[in-house]
């Protein structure tokens, strides 16, 4: 019956039948047909939305932890951490960090917290930074705890994250000496020269944009106060290319160009009249001089001796 109701429907009204099967698989068979137990979560698993995937996955892997191998299931929760919807990955990256903890031990998680750092967004990813930290000085590995705090701070602003550099200071205080404290200090203050150049940056922007602009968008389009920043700037360059093109001088009529407004009676008029300053070149002369004198011919007798024997006599 539940192999028929998989077929007939799809996602994701079939996310209730997957769940009820597998779930009465597992508690009727446990780890008598594990294969088959692995070959419906892959099934369950195919085409399955990030909404619905974290349940599977969870109960996926616990039939691993309990029946199955435990590189199995951490293998399963590090597919759950990517497939699963992105609000809910700090969720399953802390459920993967505790369970290779009780497995593996500590000193597994590492790998799995460079992954989530990465990962996660700036707020979790600085929450994961001090866990990881934390952990390393309870290891006893100082130099590791304090480069994580070195990563850390690119993502912490000092005015907005006090906190983190407050807790980074005690650390300090605690394992450090005065020159890491001083590092510390040059660190924070690089940190808030570039959160500062950022904000001033973007600051200058908007209020160059803003003076730039002489009229609201009222104003040059009424009736539509809901315009968007780029059909403002589009009207005031058409506005400003109109005024350009109305205060554009005017060309004389008599001031002549290569082009021109003048008809072609007027410029055939022009071409009449005398130029005095044009040099006179006499071409009449040289076309005399480049025609050849007529010669006289004289007609004479051609002597019969030329002839020979071809003359008759």
């Amino acid at each position: 019956a539940y192999e028929r109701g998989i077929a007939l429907f799809r996602w994701p009204n079939v996310y209730d039948i997957w769940n009820t099967y597998l779930t009465k698989f597992i508690d009727r068979y446990g780890g008598k047909k594990l294969e088959r137990a692995r070959d419906l979560f892959e099934q369950a698993l195919d085409r399955c939305p990030p909404k619905f995937a974290k349940t599977i996955y969870l109960l996926y892997a616990k039939l691993e932890e309990e029946y199955g191998l435990a590189r199995h299931a951490m293998a399963v929760y590090e597919r759950a951490t990517k497939a699963v919807e992105p609000l809910e990955q700090y969720e399953m990256y802390n459920i993967y960090i505790k369970r290779a903890a009780e497995i593996y031990g500590v000193t597994h998680t590492r790998g799995i917290y460079e992954r989530a750092i990465e990962v996660l967004p700036d707020e979790h990813a600085r929450d994961m930074c001090l866990r990881f930290s934390d952990m390393e000085c309870k290891l006893g590995e100082i130099d590791r705890a304090r480069s994580i705090y070195s990563y850390c701070s690119q993502l912490c602003d000092p005015r907005i994250t006090p906190s983190f550099w407050q807790m980074w200071k005690e650390f300090e205080i605690r394992h450090g000496n005065e020159d890491t404290i001083r590092e510390m200090l040059r660190i924070k203050r690089s940190v808030q020269a570039t959160y500062n150049t950022q904000v001033n940056f973007m600051s200058s922007q908007m209020l160059k944009a803003s003076t730039n602009a002489t009229g609201t968008v009222s104003d040059l389009a009424p009736g539509q106060s809901g315009m968007d920043d780029m059909k403002l700037l589009e009207q005031k360059a058409q506005q400003l290319a109109e005024e350009a093109e109305r205060e554009k001088p005017k060309p004389k009529d008599k001031i002549l160009f290569v082009r021109s407004d003048a008809s072609r009676d007027e410029l055939a008029e022009l071409t009449k009249q005398a130029n005095p300053d044009e040099i006179d070149i006499d071409d009449d002369d040289d076309e005399d001089e480049d025609e050849p004198d007529e010669v006289p011919l004289e007609q004479k007798a051609v002597p019969s001796a030329v002839f020979g024997g071809l003359k008759d006599d």
